[in-house]
């Protein structure tokens, strides 16, 4: 399999096209006397769409229509499949990067995008990060050592309390609080009205001590709205947002992560499951090529399915040498407690942010002792 190729141009009948290739890693429950015309059949899908005899343009069927690459047998009627797809038909553009990679073929729910392996040209393109594990730290002036976050729930609280809650919990020595993914514009609690309000209890509340926590407020809504939270923000001297790219759109993220490269941007997974496509590869990978300096994502054991194998697997992409990008961190939450840190720290070490949620929120009056104690551990743990 050939994912280097130099981006080279030819000319056609309907114009030039970029001749590089990226790589669609797909895994498709077929038999064996099928699977070579289904993985045919998935990179035309994947690429014109058409019946190849109906394509005169000899420079379309020689560049832009998909190639099977290889095919594997991975079990009993299960095959990985890779496919060969033009760099050109992404337009360098997320949205339609996501669209080659799975658009249509996403409607087949037999077949699963796995994996996905992209040349230098189009990795430079995108960007990456720009801060990544190292950009973060600095933020908290933190050195290597695992970091700590909560969130603020629940949905429905009014600005004024959601702030309590915050001067609460960075009273405790937190590096990251981030607002709950599900805060928006609402009525309740108006972005612009909660922002401002969080950020100076968290100011506040690390005034005597020296410390620093990090507020990333949830953007939400279309372009518009992102810019015009992005400079609410900024305004407030925040420079690390949370963002769910499968909600805003992978194009509109990419877009804030271009337009801001000052700002650190967390990813949540929400909407993640609906389509096929392996976590890993998703949240630990595609979401790092956009921009994301972290990665929410369901740890195993907790409120949803993840294994402990896919976890370790998404760390390890998010974390990975790839090209020039920085490391993205791993953020595993969904349902932790502070009797699971330990053994967090020991599965991902010491390169993760520990996400503790409703577990440091149920401690009521005791909440800035318990997130103390939370905080504690993750910093004992590492000297121990």
């Amino acid at each position: 399999m050939n994912t280097s190729l130099a981006a080279g141009v030819v000319q056609g009948a309907s114009g030039q096209h970029v001749v590089g290739r990226f790589t669609a890693v797909y895994h498709v429950n077929e038999t064996a006397g099928r699977i070579a015309a289904r993985a045919e059949a998935i990179a035309v899908e994947q690429s014109v769409e058409m019946p190849l005899t109906a394509i005169s343009d000899r420079a379309v069927l020689d560049n832009i229509v998909g190639r099977v690459e290889a095919i594997k047998a991975v079990d009993e009627g299960l095959f990985e499949v890779s496919v060969g797809l033009s760099v050109a038909t992404s337009g360098m553009e997320a949205g339609q990067l996501f669209n080659m990679l799975f658009g249509n073929t996403s409607l087949h729910p037999e077949v699963m995008l796995k994996d996905a392996v992209f040349p230098d040209e189009l990795l430079a393109a995108f960007g990456g990060p720009r801060h990544g594990i190292s950009g973060l730290r600095q933020r908290v002036g933190a050195g290597i050592r695992a970091l700590t976050c909560s969130a603020l729930k629940p949905q429905g609280s009014s600005a004024r309390e959601l702030a309590e809650l915050a001067r609460q919990l960075a009273r405790g020595g937190l590096d990251f609080i981030k607002d709950d993914h599900g805060l928006a514009d609402q009525v309740y609690s108006p972005f612009a009205e909660r922002v401002p309000r969080i950020a100076e209890a968290v100011r506040e509340a690390r005034a005597n001590d020296g410390g620093r926590t990090c507020y990333l407020p949830s953007l939400s809504g279309n372009l518009d709205q992102l810019r015009r939270q992005v400079e609410l923000a900024r305004a407030e001297g925040i420079d690390a947002v949370l963002i769910a790219p499968m909600v805003t759109g992978v194009s509109a993220f990419h877009t804030i992560v271009r337009e801001n490269p000052d700002f650190a941007f967390m990813t949540h997974p929400s909407m993640a499951g609906a389509a096929r496509i392996a976590p890993p590869l998703l949240l630990g990978k595609l979401f790092r090529l956009l921009g994301a300096d972290a990665t929410v994502f369901p740890n195993y054991g907790g409120r949803f399915g993840y294994s402990q194998d896919e976890c370790r697997e998404l760390a390890k992409a998010a974390l990975a040498r790839w090209s020039k990008f920085p490391a993205t961190v791993p953020v595993p939450a969904g349902g932790m407690t502070l009797d699971r840190v330990a053994e967090m720290l020991e599965f991902y070490g010491l390169d993760v942010i520990v996400l503790v949620g409703g577990g440091l929120l149920s401690a009521g009056t005791r909440i800035t002792q318990e997130t103390a104690a939370f905080v504690d551990a993750v910093v004992r743990h590492q000297t121990a």
